[in-house]
């Protein structure tokens, strides 16, 4: 095997959590944060690009455009980056701890001993997956992870984003497994050759063409998976 590429919410972490706790506590944040930092070296030029998506517009304007993008649930890179700079502030609060099922932290934990190679695949930027893993309840599982990808790679549901993962895990598709709760990634996924499980957590449905499905990491067979 080359490589467990995995999904967050709804996988490895509750999406209750991500849409009780984080979402709520960026929306709150967000217009303080771009107020008090918009001129910040890091934080300037994702202004500038929400600018350039959404017109020439003042700090209000951006802040407004951004409330909206987060209401959307949209998936728009500067958004994205913003959200985790505000995330960082909260974890180094202590205002909240990462979900992580048990299941998903004995298992990466065990992945990772045994030699294989284990990265991340979420919507949200490569900061707010090391924080919520560097800073979970499960203690400090970042260190497990050899790599993170986030949108900037490309949309979850397009195949051309995997076959780019795994152009730049540099090996072959059908030695690298995806796990994920959503099904129109996984097909993505195995259209662009890798191999899937369908990861249904907290009663959703089971029924998933073409992919094996578990209730929790427990049930993921990695060499079976491998050689289906």
């Amino acid at each position: 095997m080359t490589a467990i590429v995995t999904d967050i919410e709804g996988t490895t972490s509750s999406i209750a959590f991500v849409k009780h706790v984080l979402f709520p506590y960026a929306r709150r944040r967000l217009p303080d944060f771009v107020r008090l930092h918009a001129a910040r070296a890091d934080v300037a030029p994702l202004v500038e690009e929400v600018r350039s998506l959404a017109g020439d517009l003042d700090t209000d304007g951006v802040i407004r455009t951004l409330l909206g993008w987060i209401d959307e649930d949209r998936k728009v890179p500067p958004l994205k980056q913003l959200q985790g700079m505000i995330w960082a502030e909260g974890y180094a609060e202590a205002a909240y701890r990462g979900h992580v099922y048990r299941d998903a932290a004995a298992a990466l934990r065990r992945w990772h001993a045994a030699g294989v190679a284990l990265y991340v695949y979420s919507s949200g930027s490569v900061e707010a997956q090391q924080l919520l893993f560097a800073h979970s309840e499960a203690g400090d599982l970042a260190s497990v992870f050899s790599g993170y990808f986030d949108t900037r790679i490309g949309a979850k549901t397009e195949v051309s984003s995997y076959r780019a993962i795994a152009s730049k895990l540099g090996g072959n598709p059908a030695r690298i497994l995806f796990l994920s709760d959503q099904r129109r990634e996984l097909d993505a996924a195995a259209a662009a050759g890798l191999r899937t499980v369908l990861v249904c957590r907290d009663g959703a449905p089971l029924e998933a063409a073409g992919h094996p499905v578990v209730t929790s990491f427990d049930g993921i067979d990695i060499a079976g998976a491998m050689l289906a």
